[in-house]
């Protein structure tokens, strides 16, 4: 039996740091949503890591587009990818706690399938794949029972944010397929680029942002989601997209839900339900179903 290289080690440690950034990300928003508003802690978010990874893309000698209808379907990528679901997490953790907010967004490879099989008609789905679809919302269901049983609606609407952003990432993974003639680091830069300039404006109408009066560590939460969870995380996502090909990248979603509850509960003192509990493991469930991480026992044929 071959032993595993010391370069799948690295792979996988890599993988575990990319689940880490993003699921710090919900921590994150959790400590900067009480004295800064969504538009603007996305504005932040998205200066810091577009600046970076601009930077990046120079050091690295890239070519940028020319054509207008590149730039137009990178816009409509910052929009997908950033914009639309960063700004539908934060005002979503208005009226959720972090580690909810990390499960719920577990749920895209659930949404790409459904795509796929309904729309793009590029997918089959057996008992295994349905079996999951349900399991995978039927886990949302539980989770947000409670909250619409006892007639929070503010919290069942930030639920729905969160699995709306679930949706924006889902259709984003599918229309960035159109950028694979180009180097991965552009398509995160300029994206994200765009996604800062629409956000600014928002930013500035919504929350008059020069009138806050922001906490130093509302301030460092931010920074330190520009910085690693936005800009580093990216660039260790696409060396693992490479490496460990999409797949195997999404393995990191389980992991990166794990480590948003576990830090809500360690550091920001989240309870932990036992519906939460259940409707994390269906979805768990569901999602791995659906992603082939787990399969049915095959069934055994007798000869005739």
């Amino acid at each position: 039996m071959s032993q595993p290289s010391q370069n799948t080690f690295l792979e996988i440690g890599l993988l575990v740091i990319l689940s880490f950034l993003w699921g710090a990300s919900f921590t994150l928003i959790e400590v900067a949503i009480d004295t800064i508003p969504p538009a603007t802690i996305v504005f932040g978010r998205l200066a810091i890591g577009a600046s970076l990874l601009m930077l990046f893309a120079f050091w690295r000698g890239v070519t940028f587009p020319r054509s207008p209808a590149r730039w137009g379907a990178l816009l409509l990528q910052g929009i997908l990818q950033s914009a639309l679901p960063f700004t539908l997490i934060s005002w979503g953790q208005k009226y959720i706690d972090s580690g909810l907010a990390g499960l719920l967004n577990t749920t895209p490879p659930l949404f790409v399938f459904l795509i796929g099989f309904f729309l793009l008609r590029d997918r089959t789905a057996g008992a295994p794949q349905i079996t999951g679809i349900f399991l995978g919302f039927a886990g949302v269901l539980v989770i947000m029972g409670p909250a619409a049983l006892a007639g929070e609606e503010n919290s069942v609407l930030g639920q729905l944010a969160i699995t709306g952003a679930s949706l924006s990432y889902a259709v984003a993974a599918i229309y960035a397929k159109r950028f694979s003639d180009q180097p991965p680091v552009l398509t995160a830069a300029c994206s994200m680029a765009f996604a800062a300039l629409l956000m600014f404006p928002v930013s500035l109408w919504v929350d008059d942002p020069l009138s806050l009066a922001p906490t130093a560590p509302a301030i460092a939460a931010v920074v330190a989601m520009g910085v690693f969870s936005t800009a580093i995380a990216m660039a260790i996502y696409f060396r693992l997209v490479r490496t460990l090909g999409p797949l195997g990248v999404t393995t990191g979603s389980y992991m990166r839900a794990g480590f948003s509850v576990l830090l809500g509960v360690l550091l920001l003192g989240e309870a932990l339900s036992p519906t939460l509990i259940i409707g994390l493991l269906m979805i768990f469930a569901g999602v791995a179903i659906v992603t082939g991480h787990l399969r049915f026992p095959a069934r055994k044929t007798t000869a005739s």
